[in-house]
């Protein structure tokens, strides 16, 4: 694919050498708007942790067209820390020192951003709180806000709506339509089909090896679903390592 801002070349990533992801291969258009579904042990996280650079592709290439410095990522829920004692505008400002340099000064401007980038996600008036104090879905607005101050062009979403209310899915959902109007691409974790259907023209689903990528309508199919369901129940994590070069 020319357009293509990421390439996955016959991927496959493994813990302690045992196959999470299989013999991947595909590719993301610049500027797509792609759902990454799949059963619960598909590989999804994984696989964007290896895209981020935080896990070593054991056989294949991923080819990224922008340096790893332009891609935002955030993390499930579960995996972050909530109780550290920072303010909303500090924990928005975090996205700009990821352009600007941990040491770096904040200028006001960047400051009138984070502010302008929480009235965006409707946490006007929460600079000041510390996020403690935030409920579930507010802590997943600043962090969406936070996305917003890192200007990325390659976001990379895991399960971002996961036990948040509905209007806050909503708002949410309806800034990462803003992001693909704005020719940004998004990789998305998701669990919710319907969700997926009506947002979301791109599918990947990923059952440890791909079972289908290309249009939703297309890939989230009853056969596709339950080929996915059938191939991670059936997957057997302790069989032999992964050989180089042998195709499973």
């Amino acid at each position: 694919m020319s357009d293509a801002l990421l390439s996955l070349h016959n991927v496959t990533l493994a813990y302690r050498r045992h196959p999470a992801v299989h013999h991947l291969s595909g590719a993301l258009a610049r500027g797509s708007l792609t759902a990454l579904v799949g059963p619960n042990g598909a590989g999804k996280s994984t696989l964007l942790k290896a895209i981020l650079g935080q896990l070593p592709v054991q056989e294949g290439r991923i080819e990224l067209k922008l340096p790893r410095a332009r891609i935002a990522y955030l993390p499930q829920q579960s995996a972050l820390e909530r109780q550290f004692p920072i303010s909303v505008l500090d924990a928005v400002l975090l996205g700009s020192w990821v352009r600007r340099g941990l040491f770096g000064g904040i200028p006001l401007a960047e400051r009138e951003r984070a502010l302008a980038a929480l009235a965006a996600v409707g946490l006007s008036g929460f600079a000041a709180r510390t996020v403690a104090t935030l409920s579930v879905g507010q802590f997943q607005r600043v962090l969406f806000a936070r996305l917003m101050l890192q200007d990325a062009d390659l976001i990379l979403l895991d399960e971002p709506f996961n036990a948040v209310d509905a209007r806050t899915t909503a708002d949410l959902l309806a800034l990462v339509r803003r992001w693909h109007g704005e020719g940004r691409t998004v990789l998305a974790v998701l669990h919710d089909h319907q969700q997926v259907r009506t947002h979301f023209p791109q599918t990947l689903l990923l059952a440890r090896r791909a079972i289908a990528w290309g249009d939703t309508a297309t890939v989230l199919t009853g056969d596709h679903l339950h080929a996915a369901q059938h191939m991670v129940e059936a997957w057997d994590d302790h069989a032999q390592p992964c050989a180089p070069g042998v195709p499973a």
